[in-house]
């Protein structure tokens, strides 16, 4: 199922659904947009995920593939991206050793290509670390 915004001409959400066997509801897994909402069955919850912890959502513009990482504080000079070509990845690192993430490229993948370095460009605002990669000609 695809979300597309007319007005910013961009795909805002993607997400396949995969079947259970008999019961039960069917699960989502989103590509692009925000992450589904975890709703707990019980009220008393004794453990649950801290609401600063970072998450990672995507979107796709005309020219870019794009993701932005929410609630990382740490300023630009700490972040390192890079592309692995042997794992059709990005990594995002930091020089403190506090934030590690794979971002998989489904897109490319489909397409079989391999990310490149010098199409990675990214940037931080407002706790917010967002990733650009530009998209191959057609």
């Amino acid at each position: 199922v695809e979300e597309y915004n007319l007005d910013t001409n961009v795909v805002t959400r993607r997400a396949w659904r995969h079947n259970k066997e008999l019961k039960g509801e069917d699960k989502w897994e989103v590509e692009i947009g925000d992450p589904e909402p975890v709703y707990n069955k019980e009220e008393t919850v004794l453990i649950r995920e801290n609401s600063n912890q970072p998450f990672v959502s995507r979107r796709i513009t005309r020219t870019n593939l794009e993701w932005r990482i929410r609630n990382l504080p740490y300023p630009i000079e700490t972040y390192s991206v890079t592309a692995e070509p042997d794992s059709k990845n990005l990594v995002v690192r930091t020089a403190n050793k506090k934030y590690f993430k794979k971002l998989p490229i489904p897109d490319l993948d489909r397409l079989n290509l391999l990310p490149e370095q010098e199409n990675i460009s990214f940037s931080h605002k407002f706790n917010t670390l967002i990733i650009t990669y530009k998209k191959p000609k057609a």
